[in-house]
């Protein structure tokens, strides 16, 4: 049985095998097949031979065996295994630039391009990045998204076909489009990151897994770019999953920022977020998620709710409302002038949010309002308020919360 220091390697190793087979032979399926069979032969003959010195080209050489194998097995019942022969390349030879000292991580990047492409469908990015580049299987995806592992499994399939269908080569996009398609992994990375964080469905508040995993996945994009904004990305991450421990009680309920214990807060994520982020914002000109990042230090930095400096929250929130036309961030930004300036002030906002209906049906806008009348002192409008959130809610987690608010505001205070 493998360690968990090799299983942590070997997840490592995934992406950067499969982007090496991928970049040599372009069949997605069959290298990810291949991939599969190596890092079987390392679970089951590391332990008893010992990790080899090279564990990377070790996993590309037996991983291009075993799809050579394929290959020829394929070639077999079509005739053609006479042209097998063209397949066959010297090992130390196999994937160049993947297993050279200096190139750690750069086939994960272009894998997590390759998963990003623009012609699939955001869900289709999700679940391939995770699967391709985030060597989750096709069963955990299908659970963390509450759907079948067979709609799951079509989905990959079909988002597999479509980059196969397309032709793309197995590199880094040319300068001209990596500005783009650098935006949709960061767009997917953190949506990733959010649904581990803040599960928006199911019975769990937060899947771990997921967030961390985004977490890895945006230091592995870091390692090969010097985008700030990914540095802003992975900034966010650390800060706002450092307190993730704190966000539920005993019994698994919500506890709000306001009221957690912050001396259970990851001190050591919080100060690698802080000085990131402090680093990337002396360059000027920050993005959005550096300054979602900062506005999550300010957080985190605060010893109390109370002490929270929320004229600058303010601040940068209108900095990114003039980046960002993002109705959550109206959202956010009403609640942080009602700390500022008085919960009236906040519900103001939150009337001219309703009327937009940009929102929707979605849960956070009467459970801002909710909070909002409670601070202001009208309790009986603020619990029938939290009721419609709860109803509207779709995490189980979340729909308790709401309603012990909601329970609390019954009868005299």
């Amino acid at each position: 049985m493998i360690n968990r220091a090799t299983e942590d390697l070997l997840r490592e190793l995934t992406p950067q095998v499969l982007g090496a087979l991928v970049r040599r032979y372009g069949n997605f399926d069959s290298c990810e097949d291949a991939v599969s069979e190596a890092l079987l032969a390392a679970a089951t003959q590391w332990p008893v031979d010992g990790r080899p010195e090279q564990p990377r080209a070790w996993l590309i050489r037996v991983a291009s065996r075993k799809l050579i194998d394929l290959l020829r097995s394929e070639q077999a019942r079509r005739r053609r295994e006479e042209t097998l022969a063209q397949w066959e390349i010297p090992a130390d030879q196999v994937a160049p630039g993947a297993d050279r000292s200096g190139t750690d991580g750069d086939d994960s990047v272009i894998l997590l391009f390759l998963c990003c492409h623009p012609s699939l469908s955001e869900t289709s990015q999700i679940a391939l990045t995770l699967r391709a580049v985030g060597g989750l299987t096709t069963a955990e995806i299908a659970r963390a998204f509450l759907v079948p592992e067979t709609t799951m499994t079509r989905r990959i399939s079909r988002a597999k076909q479509t980059i196969t269908g397309s032709g793309v080569p197995f590199a880094l996009p040319p300068p001209e489009q990596r500005t783009e398609r650098a935006g949709a992994v960061r767009h997917v990375l953190y949506l990733i990151f959010n649904e581990g964080y803040a599960s928006t469905a199911g019975p769990s508040l937060h899947r771990p897994e997921l967030a961390t995993e985004a977490i890895r996945l945006c230091r592995l994009m870091r390692r090969g770019t010097d985008d700030p904004e990914v540095a802003g990305l992975l900034a966010l991450m650390l800060l706002t999953d450092a307190r993730r421990d704190a966000r539920t009680g005993p019994d698994g309920e919500l506890i709000s920022m306001a009221d957690q214990d912050r001396s259970r807060w990851n001190a050591e994520q919080i100060e690698e977020g802080v000085s990131l982020i402090s680093t990337v914002l002396r360059r000027g000109e920050p993005g959005p998620f550096q300054l979602q990042a900062a506005i999550a230090a300010i957080h985190d930095e605060a010893p109390s709710a109370t002490a929270t400096d929320w004229p600058q929250i303010v601040a940068l929130y209108r900095l990114l409302l003039g980046l960002s036309d993002n109705p959550v961030v109206e959202l956010n930004h009403a609640v942080a002038v009602a700390m500022a300036d008085g919960p009236q002030a906040g519900l103001e906002l939150i009337t001219a949010l309703e009327g937009s209906g940009r929102l929707g049906d979605d849960h956070r806008l009467p459970a801002v309002r909710a909070h909002l009348l409670e601070l202001s002192g009208d309790r009986t409008q603020a619990r029938t308020t939290y009721l419609l959130a709860a109803d509207r809610a779709i995490n189980l987690a979340q729909q308790r919360y709401l309603r012990d608010r909601a329970g609390r505001l019954e009868g005299p205070r």
